[in-house]
């Protein structure tokens, strides 16, 4: 059966915008394989990585008022093209660099170029959503995962055949580089992608300058909560199964696994719940699941039981961010880049403040507070205009067909 011109271009758009999640997940995790090595060249103590770390979380951080300038100023397309031909320049970079300090300042950039590259990529999701109306963002933030993976494997095959870091980095930047020329003819113009209730708004804060809204706080809130139950259960996990249930060592690192894996069938279904439910009521239910689940597995104990909370956890909270994303989206640029801003905040000070938590009373309640943050989502959710349920439709014509020039 032929399929329709419409379908086509929204087969290719998504799989072009699908790409950018998985160029990020990718680059991500091909530099973070080879920490150990990088803490060998350089002679680096665990400080100075913990230091790297933050100084390429700060980088997204900060990046907030960059990223909304470059947003209004050349649009998402450009933006995302460009943000992600950096990350391939930053693996190069990181190749070759020769002392500490420039390492430090190659990953500020990094994180600079990852804030630029995720809020281009969820407007270009937002939009697609927006302009096709079907819902497709749930199964892009799975395809973050699948580059993750893929540069795990990539970084145990090069390794295999040799150590040097500028093979390893050379090659994977020029996958990055064949990512972003595949994808590019897919991605959407920005042309339109406001609609025409938000579009106004939009406009009128730009002219006065205006403080965010009331709604996008509450976005944003709901981001920092959940990129801080996301970031502590992968940071914490395998230390509470194995200090606190006493899991042996085969077990310990199952809590990562779990977690993982059920983030990633979640999304993959996600966006079929979001269809039929709503993203406000998926948000508020899978955030209340994720809380009440690790709250009860921590009442009861054991290894079973902690498996299926940080199960609940992983399934309840993988929804959170694609749905946020999607509803900031809709209010303009400007709240796309103060939300994904306060979700990288909440994801890099998030795990240190459990450790912080866990050190004055015990690792127990550090993951009570995770618990807890899970909750905050929900309520945060009640108080964000959601898009109603919609049934999935197909548009009728193709006066919305992304440009492909």
């Amino acid at each position: 059966m032929h399929m329709s011109p419409v379908r086509d271009d929204f087969r290719r758009s998504q799989l072009a915008i699908a790409a950018l999640f998985f160029l990020l997940g990718f680059q991500y995790a091909t530099w973070v394989s080879r920490i150990p090595a990088l803490k060998t060249g350089l002679d680096l103590g665990e400080a100075q990585i913990g230091l790297l770390l933050m100084t390429c979380g700060v980088g997204a951080a900060v990046s907030f008022p960059l990223v909304a300038v470059l947003m209004r100023r050349f649009g998402s397309r450009l933006l995302a093209v460009v943000s992600a031909l950096a990350l391939g320049g930053v693996l190069l970079a990181l190749s070759v660099v020769p002392d500490y300090p420039v390492t430090l300042l190659v990953l500020f950039c990094d994180g600079v170029a990852v804030g630029c590259l995720n809020v281009a990529m969820n407007a270009q999701g937002a939009a697609l959503e927006a302009r096709y109306e079907r819902t497709t963002m749930s199964r892009l933030h799975a395809t973050f995962s699948a580059g993750s993976l893929f540069a795990a494997l990539l970084a145990s095959g090069v390794t295999a055949v040799t150590g040097t870091m500028v093979v390893h980095f050379g090659v994977a930047a020029a996958l990055l580089a064949v990512l972003v020329v595949v994808a590019r003819p897919g991605l959407l113009t920005d042309e339109g992608q406001a609609t025409a209730q938000e579009a106004p708004a939009s406009r009128k804060d730009r002219r006065r300058f205006v403080l965010p809204a009331a709604a996008t706080l509450w976005m944003g809130l709901a981001m920092v909560f959940g990129t801080v139950t996301e970031g502590a259960m992968n940071d914490w996990s395998a230390l509470y199964l194995k200090d606190v249930v006493h899991a042996g060592a085969g077990l310990a690192p199952m809590g990562i696994a779990v977690v993982s894996v059920m983030m990633v069938l979640a999304r993959i279904f996600a966006d079929g719940w979001r269809t039929r439910f709503g993203d406000g009521r998926i948000v508020r239910a899978g955030s209340l699941l994720a809380g009440a689940g690790l709250a009860l597995a921590l009442l009861v104990g054991g290894v079973v039981p902690t498996l299926l909370g940080f199960a609940c956890v992983g399934l309840g909270v993988a929804a959170v961010t694609p749905c946020v994303y999607v509803a900031a989206a809709r209010r303009g640029a400007d709240a796309l880049s103060l939300v994904a801003a306060m979700g990288t905040t909440g994801l890099l000070a998030g795990p240190a403040v459990i450790g912080f938590i866990a050190d004055a009373t015990s690792l127990v309640w550090g993951m009570a507070a995770v618990a807890a943050s899970a909750a905050i989502v929900s309520l945060c959710a009640t108080r964000i205009g959601w898009p109603a349920a919609q049934p999935r439709t197909e548009p009728l014509d193709g006066r919305l067909a992304p440009d492909a020039s």
